[in-house]
């Protein structure tokens, strides 16, 4: 088979986007410029064609990077810079799943911990995001008292870390009413962002929330 870089200029990917156009190449086309090289026997466009033909586009872009890296032309450098350009499609487009909730505000975290309002304890809870603030991973840490000395900074990262968070929320209810952050919450709070900044892992902010009321700690003066 042809090697791309001798087959005519127009027929070539790369070649043929500048002269045309991004808009005028084939799917398989597009596929080739991503990938660049083919595998041994076959150029690019084959290996592009056939990859193509077993997963169809919005099945390829659903792979995650294990399955992504073991299609036969892929590997790992290559399945790395396809998921790099699929994500920033979709954040271009403002892709989301719809089966992820989306956390931009305080009212959006007390959408998801509503049974926090009448939890006759202390509850604290810990939602875990990924790069476009959708809800991953929601865990519950500690209930009972809650204080600075009591929430250990790997219970509360170890799930980021398995989750591959982005950043975290924390939260927990005040059964006893009064939204106000105690000197313990703040303490707590100082307390695990530092911790985050060490992982890589932003401490978005902190809830308190009661049958009433809610506050944020970001918002306190």
């Amino acid at each position: 088979m042809a090697k791309i870089k001798n087959l005519p200029k127009h027929e070539q990917p790369r070649e043929k986007l500048i002269e045309k156009g991004v808009e005028n190449l084939r799917d398989s086309e597009l596929m080739a410029v991503l990938l660049r090289t083919g595998i041994e026997g076959k150029n690019v466009l084959k290996v592009s064609e056939e990859i193509l033909s077993k997963f169809p586009k919005k099945k390829l872009l659903a792979l995650d990077f294990e399955k992504l890296s073991k299609i036969k032309g892929i590997g790992v450098g290559k399945a790395c810079l396809l998921l790099a350009a699929f994500e920033l499609t979709k954040r271009a487009l403002d892709v989301e799943d719809n089966n992820l909730p989306m956390i931009n505000s305080a009212k959006d975290v007390l959408a998801q911990l509503q049974e926090l309002r009448t939890a006759k304890r202390e509850h604290f809870i810990v939602l875990y995001l990924n790069a476009r603030n959708q809800l991953i991973h929601k865990e519950t840490i500690s209930v009972g008292i809650i204080n600075a000395n009591l929430v250990h900074p790997r219970e509360v990262f170890y799930p980021a870390i398995e989750c591959l968070a982005v950043s975290i929320i924390l939260a927990h209810n005040h059964p006893s009413g009064g939204a106000t952050p105690s000197k313990d919450d703040l303490e707590l709070t100082n307390r695990l962002k530092k911790a985050g900044e060490l992982m890589g892992i932003e401490v978005l902010d902190h809830i308190i929330i009661t049958k009433d009321n809610f506050k944020s700690i970001n918002n306190q003066k």
